[in-house]
């Protein structure tokens, strides 16, 4: 936890005072559709979990202050099968994770754009379903994010990306109205996908 939170604090101090970049600059807004996996790191506190990985659709919306620093937003839904490491079953869990972060580009390396960012999440787990006869509720989560990945631009307008990130998703779990667990899921986030700008 402390190692992410200053990953992320010398992210946003390196951002923040990023040189401003030339008048050249492409159009401000790019949008990325993809691919992205879940991948959970996932642990319980009393209770271990074991949570699934999933591959879902994605999309990404940057906005470019200038060449070098964006803001970009990742939305994604994904449902996850869930257990305890001893086997029992508790379902399946939808959860929306939008996650904001601040961006830095590198441009002088031709076609190939690499970037690395920082910046938050909130997880919304909008949907659950236990097994029968039982009761599991979510809390909705805040954590940190950092990201690095690159662009390859084929052209002005069109690229294609690839994209990895950390994100903190921490939520406490109620079962049955009466057994409590904190559950840290702090998934890897993979994507691949197809850019447009404009």
């Amino acid at each position: 936890m402390i190692k992410l939170q200053a990953a992320a604090v010398a992210a946003f101090a390196a951002l923040a005072f990023a040189a401003p970049a030339n008048a050249q600059r492409l159009d401000n807004f790019q949008i990325k559709v993809g691919v992205s996996g879940i991948l959970p790191d996932e642990s319980g506190d009393p209770i271990d979990v074991d949570i699934s990985d999933e591959w879902v659709p994605s999309l990404q919306i940057e906005y470019f202050f200038n060449d070098n620093v964006s803001a970009e937003l990742l939305c994604c839904v994904a449902t996850h099968d869930v257990a305890t490491t001893g086997g029992l079953d508790l379902g399946e869990v939808t959860h929306f994770p939008p996650t904001l972060t601040l961006k830095y580009r590198w441009t002088n390396f031709g076609q190939v754009e690499p970037y690395v960012g920082a910046g938050v999440n909130y997880t919304a787990f909008i949907d659950d379903e236990p097994p029968a006869g039982m009761t599991i509720d979510y809390d909705e989560s805040f954590g940190l994010a950092v990201q690095a990945g690159f662009d390859y631009r084929i052209d002005e307008h069109w690229g294609v990306n690839f994209d990895v990130r950390y994100v903190e998703i921490g939520t406490d779990v109620t079962i049955n109205n009466s057994i409590e667990d904190s559950v840290d899921i702090n998934p890897w986030i993979i994507s691949t996908s197809v850019a447009y700008r404009f």
